[in-house]
């Protein structure tokens, strides 16, 4: 990492008006673990209520287009960490792996080195095995009482706030018994809409209430400390909701995530911007306000410039398009390989296109629960829940197949979608004569993007990306728990 900080870009954070800030800003970065977008009231959610997160939003930007990386866990957030896509990190571009400590440079540790008081509290880097000092989030507190009590006064501070709402299993029942009508609940057009789905939906709005819960105390804790205004604060996700076609899946239900970052005493509030971002824009953009250089190697691009203009919707023209994939989230292929389903893809505003790279594989893993039982991967890559079971249990229904095959089916090995006609991606038009322009276009732009940011899927180097010990366990359990 030493030699990475000898290329950084000279940076320094300003104040509204181009006036330098009185102090350092604090960090508290917020990200709970398997939220998706839009499911948050700012977004229009009409049962899931997030008065703080709205709050955030109020006091800043709301982001319409953010993106993780990588719709798993564990390379979503090493992204975030490093501020570099997810394919760059060698092990770290799968779930449960071990954590190439010192290859990269960790916005954290630099903090920490400028300074800064840094620590996590619950849910961090990972799932995964870590080596070094400390961990990437920082040194991990039991409570965020104790990460302030080691605090010098006076000392800026970088508080990672993780969680593991609204992460499965959930308490059948509880979001009804909290308030939330199944009736109203957003449910996307993928999903059977049955009691049984929507109800599964009201228990994920519970689990994320609970987690916006957790937002606002620390809020309410950094008032009472008088160190709100000088905080860049900043709420989102790791990747979409733990359903079928969502995690670990390119689509938005997987990928896109809410986003709302505030500094009341240097961020004009109440603005609404529809510019593309990728979480790992985050590192940067935190660093800048910092004053802390960032390294030449991060792929992110600073959002800070953005962060301080008066300006709404489309705040940067370039800022147009993003790209996001997966490798293997959990080996859901039954095979001793242990096999991931690796995917690219890019976003615009009109269309969503996707490379499968070996559509020969199951998707969402194995579903013949029979011949993988022994292995545990019963459509391991989807989380067991009400929502899959009903789904498997339905399968043959003729109102179900297509909604089954949408979740669990071999896909093709590319996909196109026109968001202007199909905003929730559905109908794969990449065949359809009308639209190859569009498809060739997009696919290009897609391999001149992952060449440039050196995709070993691209440069042909895919022993970086493969063969990577996974930590974890089988995935799905059939039978179904």
């Amino acid at each position: 990492m030493l030699l990475t900080l000898a290329l950084v870009m000279t940076c320094g954070p300003q104040g509204l008006n181009g006036a330098p800030p009185t102090a350092r800003p604090n960090i508290v970065f917020a990200i709970a673990d398997d939220w998706g977008w839009p499911h948050a009231s700012a977004y229009g959610d009409p049962a899931i209520k997030t008065p703080n997160f709205d709050a955030v939003a109020s006091e800043g930007v709301l982001w319409e287009h953010a993106y993780v990386s990588s719709p798993s866990c564990t390379p979503s957030r090493g992204a975030i960490i490093t501020g570099q896509h997810f394919f760059r990190l060698g092990a770290g571009a799968s779930l449960w792996c071990h954590w190439p400590a010192g290859e990269f440079a960790e916005y954290p540790a630099l903090l920490a080195q400028a300074g800064y008081h840094v620590g996590s509290w619950r849910k961090a880097w990972g799932p995964g095995k870590t080596a070094g000092d400390l961990p990437p989030g920082g040194k991990a507190y039991p409570s965020v009482d104790g990460f302030f009590e080691e605090r010098t006064d006076g000392q800026p501070f970088c508080l990672w706030l993780g969680a593991s709402d609204p992460h499965r299993g959930y308490e059948l029942g509880s979001g009804e018994r909290a308030g939330i009508d199944p009736d109203k609940v957003h449910l996307s057009p993928h999903l059977p809409d049955v009691p049984e789905v929507r109800g599964d939906i009201a228990d994920y709005g519970f689990e994320v209430q609970r987690f916006d819960r957790d937002v606002g105390r620390v809020r309410k804790r950094l008032a009472q400390m008088g160190e709100l205004e000088n905080t860049l604060f900043i709420v989102t996700g790791d990747h979409g909701m733990p359903f079928p076609r969502c995690k670990g899946n390119v689509y938005d239900s997987g990928v896109r995530v809410p986003l709302a970052i505030a500094w009341p005493e240097r961020v004009p509030a109440g603005r609404v911007v529809t510019d593309f971002v990728s979480l790992t824009d985050l590192a940067p953009t935190i660093l800048e306000a910092a004053g802390v250089g960032v390294p030449a190697e991060m792929t992110g691009r600073s959002l800070f410039a953005t962060l301080l203009s008066s300006k709404e919707g489309r705040v940067e023209a370039h800022r147009d398009h993003v790209i996001f994939g997966r490798e293997r989230h959990v080996p859901a292929q039954d095979a001793p390989e242990r096999e991931g389903y690796p995917v690219r893809a890019i976003r615009t505003d009109d269309f969503l296109y996707v490379r499968n790279v070996h559509p020969d594989r199951w998707p969402a893993g194995t579903p013949d629960h029979e011949t993988c039982a022994s292995r545990g991967s019963w459509l391991a890559d989807c989380d067991n829940g009400p929502t899959k079971l009903w789904l498997w249990e339905h399968r043959e229904d003729e109102a179900v197949r297509a909604l089954y095959a949408l979740s669990f089916g071999k896909r093709v090995g590319r996909e196109l979608y026109d968001l202007r006609v199909d905003p929730h991606q559905l109908r794969n038009v990449a065949e359809e004569p009308g639209y190859a322009e569009v498809r060739v276009a997009l696919s290009d732009r897609l391999t001149r993007a992952l060449r440039l940011a050196g995709d070993p899927r691209v440069t042909g180097s895919l022993a970086v990306l493969e063969g990577h010990t996974y930590l974890g366990g089988g995935g799905g359990r059939w039978p179904y728990k």
